[in-house]
Order: structure tokens, then C-alpha cells, then sequence
């Protein structure tokens, strides 16, 4: 075949291959609008709406060339810088597919002792189901009248078979915050033996400190952290754990192999934003103005809220008349729901502010 025939056939080619992608996402998008998925705003799950960043995104897609190796290289670079962010070293880091999985390393390395761990209720349970099948008996201790994690209440429980509390500072579901000062004194009276499990997910969108300044002084303390929310990358299971390097270590031997779990993909975008600053206080600033724009309409509307210091609020609708979650639902708004038992109390997420603008148009109608 001559080499303009060729050329000209390989055209061809490409461009009916670029008709029938085009094509073929303009299909998709008319099924899915057909079904109204394009129409729903999701706020169920606390993610980011302005995630991924553009820089976490080219650098995604750029390694995907690179993904038949294993990423060990870019798990070393991502693990020194997040220990420099917080005057660390990388041996006092472990990386997981997200901090859930790092929660779950956690919890069943508490479980081989066998005993009990206190946490919180409500709380972020997804850990608690495995963490009892591999025999850890967890105690949950109620929330305070302001629904604010019961520090007081959870040392009491501690006894000689207690092998770690768990918290989760800011507390999902209720986004309240124990001060600094007062979650330090905790950690620093907490016996030696118990593992301390402080899930910092939200931290980012408060005002509050890391405790991770403390890991190396106290080596129960275990801080686990996530690219998932202010960094908008939850589709992308990146996690962090941060303790004493010989914590670290003995969490490493409950992996496959040390640091497992994140893919060289995820872990590229995660090397691209860690240290961005910018894209993390705008989507603070955001994330702020979309939450007003919320509780000023709950406010009007007559309904009790706890002032939330992460990317979702949790309210109690009772004195407004209405049933919010069916009339956000028949507004194509999905996500409130409950997390305590026979509780009219909901947890709602924030998303954008034109999004958070529809909710407050919704209430107020």
C-alpha cells in the first residue's frame, strides 16, 4: 500500500474513532439525562465538589503511561513530603487506599490482644464491623448534649482490657470539634498501653491543629488522614497514617507489603496537591460560604443545628414542619439522612455554592 493511502486510511480512522467517542459521550449524557442523574445533587458522602485540582489531574493522567511498574519511588517522594508538612520524617508515615483502610489496619492490629476499644456515638463506624469480627469488643460512649465527643466519658471507660479508643476530631456525623488543648490533655492521660486512634478527616476545614506534632513523644498515638475530602481525590483511595516510626513498622507488617495500598495513579495526584496550599484554603473558603448559605436557611426555617466545623451539617428538622429529606428529594437534592437510631437528627453535605444556594431556595419555598 502506498504511504499516502496509508495515510490518508490512518485519517480516516482516527477520525471515525473520535466521531464515535464524541458520539458515544453524547449518547451517555442524554441516557443519564434521561434518567435525571445529571439533574440530582449528590450530598451524601462529604465529598469535595471542586476536586480533584488540575495539577492532581494531569499528574493522574500522565502516570497512567507509567502504571505497569510499581509505584514504590513516588510512595517514598509522597511520604517525605507529607512528613515535612508536618515536621516529620517519612519513616513516621504509612500510606493506605484512603484512611478507611488505615483505620481498618489500625483496629485489627488493636484486635490481636484481643480486649475492647471506646469510641464515640455517633461517630464514622466503618471500621467498628471488621474490627469486632477480629474480636474487639467496642464499647460506644454517647456524645454530649451539645453533640460533642464526651472525652470525660471515654477515659472513664478505659479498663486494664481496653486496647484503643477511637476519635474522630472534627466528629462525623455531627462536625463538631473538641478544642486542641482539650484533645491534647486527652492523649497525654490515655495509658501508654492503649492505642489512640485520632481520625483527622475533616481537619483541613477547621481552625483546630493537627495532633500529629505529638506522634513521635507518644507512640500509641496513631493520626490518620485522607486526600478524600479537602483534597477532593475520594474516587482515587489515597490515605495517611501518622505515629512513632515503630508504630509505623508494626502497622506495616499488617499490610501486604509496606504501604500497599494506593495505586501509582492515585499516589501521583496525591505527590501533586499535597503541598498546595492554595487549592486547600480555597476550597476551605468555599466549603465555608456554600455551609452559610445552609445553616442561614435552616436558621429562617426554624431548625437546630450543631455549628459545623468540616464539609457537612447536622441538623434536627423536627421544628420546622417539615420532612426535609422528602422535600430535598422531590427537589432532586439527595443525601440527608440519619445516623443515629429512631433520631429525627440528619447529617446533610455540603456542596457548591450554587448547589447550597438550590437547598436554601428549596427550605425556603
Amino acid at each position: 500500500m502506498e504511504r499516502r493511502q496509508l495515510l490518508k486510511k490512518s485519517a480516516l480512522a482516527i477520525a471515525a474513532f473520535t466521531f464515535s467517542r464524541d458520539l458515544f459521550a453524547r449518547e451517555a449524557e442524554a441516557t443519564a439525562a434521561s434518567y435525571g442523574y445529571l439533574d440530582y445533587i449528590k450530598l451524601s458522602s462529604n465529598e469535595n465538589p471542586h476536586g480533584p485540582s488540575s495539577p492532581a489531574k494531569k499528574a493522574m493522567m500522565e502516570a497512567v503511561n507509567g502504571s505497569n511498574r510499581y509505584p514504590w519511588e513516588v510512595t517514598t517522594q509522597l511520604r517525605e513530603k507529607i512528613g515535612a508538612q508536618f515536621g516529620l520524617k517519612k519513616e513516621n508515615v504509612i500510606i493506605g487506599a484512603g484512611s478507611s483502610e488505615l483505620l481498618g489496619v489500625v483496629s485489627t492490629y488493636a484486635a490481636l490482644k484481643k480486649g475492647n476499644a471506646i469510641a464515640p456515638d455517633p461517630t464514622f463506624r466503618l471500621w467498628i464491623p471488621a474490627a469486632r469480627k477480629a474480636g474487639l469488643d467496642v464499647k460506644l460512649v454517647a456524645l454530649d448534649k451539645d453533640k460533642v465527643t464526651d472525652l470525660q466519658k471515654m477515659k472513664e471507660q478505659i479498663n486494664e482490657s481496653t486496647q484503643m479508643v477511637y476519635v474522630c476530631n472534627p466528629n462525623n456525623p455531627t462536625g463538631s470539634i473538641v478544642p486542641a488543648a482539650e484533645l491534647e490533655a486527652f492523649i497525654k492521660q490515655v495509658p501508654a498501653r492503649v492505642i489512640i486512634l485520632l481520625d483527622e478527616a475533616y481537619t483541613e476545614f477547621s481552625d483546630e491543629p493537627s495532633m500529629a506534632r505529638l506522634v513521635n513523644d507518644y507512640p500509641n498515638l496513631v493520626v490518620a488522614k485522607t486526600f478524600s475530602k479537602v483534597y477532593g481525590m475520594a474516587g482515587a483511595r489515597v490515605g495517611f497514617g501518622l505515629a512513632h516510626p515503630d508504630t509505623i513498622k508494626q502497622l506495616n507488617d499488617m499490610q501486604p507489603w509496606a504501604n500497599a495500598g494506593a495505586s501509582a495513579v492515585s499516589l501521583a495526584g496525591a505527590l501533586a496537591v499535597v503541598q498546595d496550599n492554595s487549592f486547600i484554603a480555597h476550597c476551605k473558603s468555599e466549603n465555608q460560604k456554600a455551609r452559610k448559605i445552609f445553616t442561614d436557611a435552616l436558621t429562617k426555617n426554624g431548625i437546630k443545628f450543631i455549628p459545623s466545623h468540616t464539609s457537612f451539617v447536622y441538623f434536627d428538622p423536627t421544628g420546622s414542619g417539615k420532612d426535609v429529606a422528602k422535600l430535598l428529594e422531590a427537589n432532586q437534592i439527595v443525601g440527608a439522612r440519619s445516623f443515629e437510631e429512631k433520631s429525627p437528627w440528619l447529617r446533610l453535605s455540603v456542596g457548591t455554592v450554587d448547589e447550597m444556594t438550590k437547598v436554601s431556595k428549596v427550605l425556603n419555598s
